[in-house]
């Protein structure tokens, strides 16, 4: 049984190694929250992927918080369920906000492993020892600038290069790229930055033999992109617009796309993820595990989720050092030759470094029933 006596709620900042830019805009740092649950003398821990203003989805960390705090904690502490999955009916009746159910969910996982002793990965239904990585790179200042930056990673051995483009800036550096790579795995990434309008723009890249361009179109729309996929021979990978089990399957039924970015915190948790991963694999689908700048305790959870089979394309689960100077856990997630090794101990397989997070806290809580 699942038992869950006390939790943490804990917000740190932490500063970014390099400048990354997106559509969205510049990033230097990454607010990171963390909730923590505590039963039978373990801690399970899980980290929330909201932003502070609601640029990537709707939800906020202010929201979170005030949610997490006032409503879904309350339901949850000093009872006992059967499995992490008995959680969704403990909060069935609340409407999305599924970037905070996800973090309820998901330290219940890390818990429920801890207590049989089992690395997460494997109570999920995974079985990879490692999973094949790539790395994200933001917009760079120019043409030289971008291939610059990809031929530092592809000399690390990363399998699979993804771009972040927007109007005005795709075919070039993608042109780029290509002539001075032209058999690396590449992808593109818009963030939601194009419309139909623009499916002139976005046809140029069929030339340039990508894998996949990532989410063209609205974050909450499927329809333009079963009609954008129609009019494109690469292939569309649906990222915002897949929340759930349910949006993968109308969506692959639309032909909207043939590749899903799966990101646990954005369906809500392991759970919902997995019934993604097999509505997807009905499909003949692939997927793969995006990334949201998390710390180690976000990159954990993602390397384990990514141990599942159907996870066929290299994910965002890079190098943790790329992002941070230091990390909040003790264990180094590193990949090697683009390959990166699930934890083996009991859980994530990694743990707090409490004294290393006095440093970066901006809040700490402690809630009981």
């Amino acid at each position: 049984m699942l038992k869950i006596e006390a939790a943490e709620l804990i917000v740190i900042r932490l500063p970014l190694k390099f400048r990354f830019e997106t559509s969205f805009g510049v990033q230097t740092g990454k607010v990171v929250p963390l909730l923590v649950l505590h039963g039978q003398g373990l801690e399970g821990v899980a980290e929330g992927t909201m932003e502070p203003a609601p640029e990537y989805r709707e939800e906020t960390l202010a929201g979170a918080l005030e949610l997490l705090r006032n409503t879904f904690l309350p339901r949850i502490l000093g009872k006992t369920f059967a499995n992490p999955e008995a959680l969704e009916a403990a909060l069935g009746q609340f409407r999305g906000n599924r970037m905070a159910r996800a973090m309820v969910e998901m330290a219940a996982w890390d818990l429920w492993a801890r207590q049989f002793g089992q690395p997460l990965g494997r109570l999920l239904g995974g079985y990879k020892e490692q999973v094949e990585v790539g790395v994200s790179l933001g917009i760079q200042a120019d043409e030289a600038a971008t291939v610059d930056i990809v031929r530092r990673h592809v000399e690390q051995g990363y399998r699979r290069i993804k771009l972040k483009i927007k109007p005005g800036w795709d075919v070039q550096p993608v042109r780029a790229v290509r002539e001075a790579f032209p058999d690396i795995r590449l992808t593109v990434d818009a963030n939601s930055a194009y419309t139909l309008a623009d499916t002139a723009s976005l046809r140029e890249l069929d030339a340039y033999a990508l894998t996949y361009i990532e989410q063209p179109l609205a974050w909450d729309d499927l329809i333009d992109h079963a009609e954008l996929q129609s009019r494109l021979n690469t292939a569309l990978c649906l990222d915002e617009s897949v929340t759930s089990a349910q949006d993968a399957r109308k969506g692959l039924a639309l032909r909207a796309g043939r590749v899903i970015n799966l990101k646990v915190a954005r369906v809500g948790g392991h759970a919902e993820a997995r019934r993604v991963h097999d509505v997807a694999q009905s499909f003949s689908v692939p997927v793969w595990c995006g990334g949201m700048l998390e710390s180690g305790i976000g990159r954990a959870h993602n390397i384990h989720l990514s141990s599942l089979p159907n996870f066929r394309l290299p994910g965002d689960t890079s190098s943790a050092s790329r992002y941070w100077a230091q990390d909040i856990i003790h264990e180094p997630l590193e990949a090697t030759d683009g390959l990166m090794p699930v934890p083996t101990g009991p859980g994530t397989g990694v743990t707090l470094n409490r004294e290393f997070m006095a440093t970066v806290t901006e809040l700490h809580e402690e809630h009981r029933a």
